[in-house]
């Protein structure tokens, strides 16, 4: 079947469907109908304010549902890919009891019980299966929150999504809470072609077992959606017949999607409506919002989510299309819905032999759909930001910026601000994240002008002690008509970088074409020269690296990496980086191995420069299971410090060790990625790690 011609802004507005929904639910997650009358009453728009928590927030729900879909990329945006890749795709991605999911425990979460199924060697589907974990465990919620992006890769294709629903769902779900996420898949699959609700509900029901709960309570639902109008009988109904005291856990799936198929029929195809009921019904608000969000956006698109406008409803503008997917890909912990809907629509595309999408030459920030803003805000100032069509060279549509007087326009490139890392840390959804800008690189935008105005672009970075350093590019004079090219060298004091834009100077208005970033950096990782006590001593250096190791902490060195069991990394950098060098002075101490890794895509998947307790250097391909490309004797004592390097360009890795090459290999297996530090089963410190491109 053919990809629809509005394919990829229907994606987008199914991503920011699902973040709008999960960011309305979220604050009131687990409360019941009778409570959120009580407290707050109908559920018409974002209430965070009430509760007193932030709008934006990291979720299981966005960060699942945009992390497991990567798996197609990973192998090939094959759609023949099976519950067992995608198990692997976990084990990538998580970093156990921080990322991703509720680390509630063996037996009591069930995402919980399958990571552990699966890091014990248990493959996908038996890890998640109900012969392994038992029924209720198996028949939780997961299966469901986590699926949209496999509908939103088989648009108009309810066999490919019911398929890949079903392999997805498995790797921690069994039964029930399999048939669900089918029939959501399915139903979000056929959104893209198919307006009637009805119709919908009709050919999801034909993948799954007509005996089914899931396919019993439709049918109820559907009867007393017919008989009563009133959506608050219907819910009375399901909460007699299907609510949570009639089904074991602590997030079943039936109550829960008894409650998406009330909201879909009783919203009448209005997505404010259906926002309401879904989250004023209560229990698992985030979840069942956030997937009904989805799919009323594929169904109806931005003009669905902006009618909201006529009830004086803006669902977009407080979102501004930011969204937090902290994982073990740390340069994605940071995004927006355009980036991640331009991700999926391209694996899409792959998967049904088509040519992927890549808005204005692949520019980071291309503003390529209606409204989108891509987390650009007015920063400081007076002014105001809002998409435009028009006043693209390689587009269709530019960010339109206002100021009065002077103001500064950007979006977070890595966390905002010390205030927001630390809430999240506490909150138990850390926010895991590495700066997608790093020194060395060159900032690069074009801008159209409207009235006579200077523009220059600006970055903001951490300092020494947290403190907010401001960095600005060349001033260039904008009048009507003109369209001019901007750039910032990343300076080296620049470290971590953070946020990113356009400083406009006098009052008037224009157009932001596009801004995007090149080049590998050049950057040294160290901790910062800190002047004060070690009370206020600075953090955001540290946290922009992925922390994958039991305990990374600072004493006389910068990095001191402990691991107890297994193999843990800390990892920085982004897939922009293809062709550079990693050089860092490593101090083993009762470690099994320790080293340096390059092209870093995850937990599973890297190259890596490694000291072995048996007095072996090795250069390793890491792809879920480790391969050694080269290996030789090398003898070395705890406690030596060593200059270890590793030089990746194309397909040629060298290995060197205070200086001298010592190993070289050929592969071909990864072409880009972060670097890293790693250690087995023991400890290693290092002062210094840097990056350099190489030619």
């Amino acid at each position: 079947m053919s990809i629809p011609a509005d394919y990829a802004e229907r994606v987008y507005a199914g991503v920011l469907g699902k973040s709008i929904g999960v960011y309305l639910g979220r604050p009131f997650e687990g409360w019941s109908y009778d409570r959120i009358q009580e407290e707050l009453g109908d559920i018409n728009y974002y209430v965070h304010d009430k509760l007193n928590v932030p709008l934006i927030v990291t979720d299981d729900d966005i960060s699942g549902t945009f992390t497991f879909i990567r798996a197609l990329d990973d192998f090939n945006s094959d759609p023949a890919i099976s519950a067992k890749n995608i198990g692997h795709s976990w084990l990538n991605y998580i970093i156990e009891k921080r990322s991703i999911l509720w680390w509630g425990g063996m037996g009591n979460s069930t995402e919980h019980t399958a990571f552990l199924r699966l890091k014990h060697g248990i493959d996908a589907p038996m890890s998640g299966s109900e012969k392994m974990n038992g029924k209720v465990v198996a028949e939780q919620i997961g299966a469901q929150i986590f699926i949209d992006g496999w509908a939103l890769v088989s648009p108009g294709n309810p066999d490919q999504a019911a398929r890949l629903a079903k392999e997805a769902a498995s790797v921690s779900h069994d039964g029930e809470a399999v048939y669900g996420a089918v029939v959501l898949a399915v139903m979000e699959s056929m959104a893209f072609i198919e307006t009637d609700m009805n119709n919908l509900i009709d050919k999801a029901l034909t993948y799954i077992p007509t005996d089914s709960i899931i396919a019993r309570l439709i049918h109820d639902v559907r009867k007393w959606h017919a008989a009563e109008p009133d959506w608050r009988a219907t819910r009375e109904n399901i909460a007699a017949n299907y609510g949570y005291d009639k089904y074991g856990g602590n997030c079943h799936m039936v109550p829960n999607h008894a409650l998406i198929i009330h909201s879909l029929l009783h919203g009448e195809d209005d997505f404010s409506e259906t926002m309401k009921i879904i989250n004023t019904c209560g229990w698992d608000t985030d979840c069942n919002s956030g997937n009904v969000g989805c799919l009323m956006g594929i169904k109806n698109g931005l003009a669905g989510i902006d009618s909201g406008a006529i009830k004086g409803l803006d669902w977009r503008g407080p979102v501004a299309d930011r969204i937090y997917v902290p994982t073990a890909e740390g340069s994605r912990g940071i995004s927006d819905c355009v980036r991640e809907a331009v991700s999926i629509a391209q694996l899409g595309q792959r998967v049904a032999g088509d040519e992927p999408i890549s808005p204005k030459d692949g520019a980071q920030f291309h503003f390529a759909f209606p409204g989108s803003v891509q987390g650009f805000l007015v920063t400081d100032g007076i002014g105001q930001a809002v998409n435009s069509e028009g006043h693209s060279e390689l587009g269709s549509r530019s960010l339109e910026v206002t100021s009065e007087g002077t103001a500064h326009c950007g979006s977070p490139v890595f966390s905002p601000s010390k205030e927001v890392t630390d809430y999240f840390q506490k909150r138990g959804y850390g926010l895991m994240a590495s700066p997608r800008v790093h020194s060395g690189q060159v900032l690069k935008a074009r801008c159209v002008g409207v009235d006579n105005l200077s523009v220059c672009l600006y970055l903001r970075s951490f300092g020494n002690s947290d403190e907010v350093l401001t960095f600005y590019g060349d001033t260039v004079a904008l009048s009507a008509g003109d369209g001019k090219e901007l750039s910032l060298t990343v300076p080296k004091e620049a470290n971590p970088v953070f946020e990113v834009g356009i400083k406009v100077e006098g009052s008037g208005k224009l157009y932001l074409d596009w801004l995007t970033w090149e080049g590998t950096p050049e950057v040294t990782f160290t901790r910062p020269e800190h002047k004060g006590s070690w009370k206020d001593a600075p953090t955001m250096w540290r946290n922009a690296w992925i922390n994958a190791v039991d305990s990374l902490t600072g004493w006389a060195e910068s990095f001191r990496l402990v691991q107890n069991e297994g193999v843990g990394l800390i990892m920085q950098g982004t897939r922009d980086w293809r062709d550079y060098e990693v050089t860092a002075d490593v101090t083993p101490h009762l470690a099994k191995r320790a080293g340096i890794a390059a092209r870093v895509q995850g937990l599973e998947r890297y190259y890596a420069l490694e000291l072995k307790s048996e007095n072996k250097v090795q250069l390793v391909e890491v792809l879920h299971d480790e391969t050694i490309l080269v290996e030789t004797d090398f003898v070395w004592e705890f406690g030596q410090t060593m200059k270890l390097s590793l030089k990746v360009h194309g397909d040629q890795l060298l290995g060197s060790i205070n200086g001298e090459n010592v190993l070289t290999a050929t592969s071909n297996t990864f072409s880009d990625g972060a670097i890293g530090l790693l250690i087995e089963e023991g400890r290693t410190a290092t002062n210094a790690i840097s990056v350099k491109p190489v030619s």
